[in-house]
């Protein structure tokens, strides 16, 4: 097994026993190989690598994050670390992966029917078919769960879904579409999964982003879009079967937040040693130290938080307030910890060459998806407080 990473002070990884560090290994190897060299080409263009997922299935990893598929319980430390190494890699390949497995799996895994598990969840355990979460709406982000728009009515052995989504990653080439819609009849909040080619069903891909420009984010049109009541997830009866999804999901992106910081510690830490000013190592002067020391702190901090949120999880005791906090106050470290390695690197941080702007940048996205910190705040503050303070 390799040494412990750079940017892991307190040697949490050395937590997961043998087996898992074999797997974390692997993929490491592979996004060494395979990512790294290709990153910033990729991100400048802001085209998708899609012969990275035949990698991924070759890693055969996303059957890990379902019962499902892996035969027992979720492994929440190893699926963290893996989040952490994916993010550390590539902030877009890490959403990619995440909205594959976390979002799409995970809602299947949480709200399908054992027909509709056995049916779907080992083609996408083996990346054999792509999916996608289709929650947010061109009007609706923070409000979702009150003001959702699009619409499914049922119309004999099928729904019609009618409506909009947006933002929504992979979906451009996702084979399996998670749709959130209400009943009109109920108005309850309920997920169907539109397969690839459904008619009536139209993404387009969202052009000009500063952040993660490798995911293929989409805008949504559903128009008389007909799913077969086959396709509607049987577990899925109102927004709170949805927001028990995303409560694991955010999880996963303070992982990612971990990750990106520790990039771009260990980034501005080499380029400390090697660049020289006034005839020495800058890494020799105090100030930058003191940028170092300051990454630092905010990564293993933060690295600790998410290790006893995934402990959480697996003990079973995990609840909205658990992920929220760590997704509000990671990504809100991390955003400070990027910019100081940026301010490290002084002009060249702006240059993709240095790989540092593009951890910048992506940082934005992270610290929005997922529920931004405002509202992350207020459901750790409802919990705390008993009151809630959202409308």
């Amino acid at each position: 097994m390799s040494e412990l990473l750079t940017g892991d002070l307190y040697q949490f990884e050395s937590i997961l026993d043998e087996d898992d560090r074999k797997v974390l290994d692997r993929v490491r190897a592979f996004l060494d190989a395979q990512v790294r060299p290709i990153a910033n080409d990729y991100w400048g263009r802001a085209e998708f690598p899609f012969q990275l997922i035949k990698g991924f299935a070759d890693l055969d990893i996303a059957w890990l994050a379902n019962p499902v598929t892996s035969g027992g319980p979720q492994r929440s430390l190893l699926n963290g670390f893996l989040a952490m190494e994916l993010a550390r890699a590539d902030a877009s390949v890490a959403t990619f992966f995440g909205v594959h497995v976390g979002l799409a799996m995970g809602s299947i895994s949480a709200c399908a029917s054992d027909e509709q598990k056995q049916r779907w969840l080992p083609p996408m355990s083996r990346m054999e078919k792509i999916g996608a979460f289709a929650l947010t709406e061109p009007e609706s982000g923070s409000d979702i769960a009150g003001g959702m728009r699009t619409t499914a009515r049922r119309d004999g052995d099928a729904w019609v879904l009618d409506g909009a989504k947006r933002w929504i990653g992979n979906a451009t080439f996702a084979d399996l579409i998670v749709v959130w819609a209400r009943d009109v009849e109920d108005g309850k909040v309920k997920g169907f999964v539109v397969e690839k080619g459904t008619p009536g069903f139209t993404a387009t891909k969202i052009e000009g982003k500063i952040a993660l420009r490798m995911v293929e984010n989409a805008n949504i049109t559903l128009e008389n879009c007909r799913v077969p009541e086959a396709n509607r997830l049987t577990g899925a009866h109102s927004f709170r079967d949805t927001a028990g999804v995303l409560r694991r999901t955010r999880s996963g992106v303070a992982w990612q937040a971990v990750g990106v910081m520790m990039a771009a510690y260990e980034i501005a830490l080499a380029y400390a040693k090697e660049r020289e000013q006034f005839g020495r190592p800058i890494a020799g002067f105090q100030l930058v130290q003191d940028l170092l020391v300051r990454m630092l702190g905010n990564t293993t901090a933060c690295l600790g938080m998410v290790v006893r949120l995934a402990q959480l999880q697996e003990e079973g005791t995990f609840r909205d307030e658990h992920s929220a906090l760590a997704k509000a106050y990671c990504t809100t470290r991390m955003r400070e910890t990027v910019g100081w390695a940026r301010e490290l690197l002084a002009g060249n941080g702006i240059l993709l060459e240095h790989d540092i702007g593009r951890f910048v940048a992506d940082a934005e996205a992270l610290y929005s998806y997922e529920g931004t910190r405002e509202i992350n705040t207020l459901i750790v503050g409802r919990a705390v407080t008993g009151i809630s303070a959202l409308t």
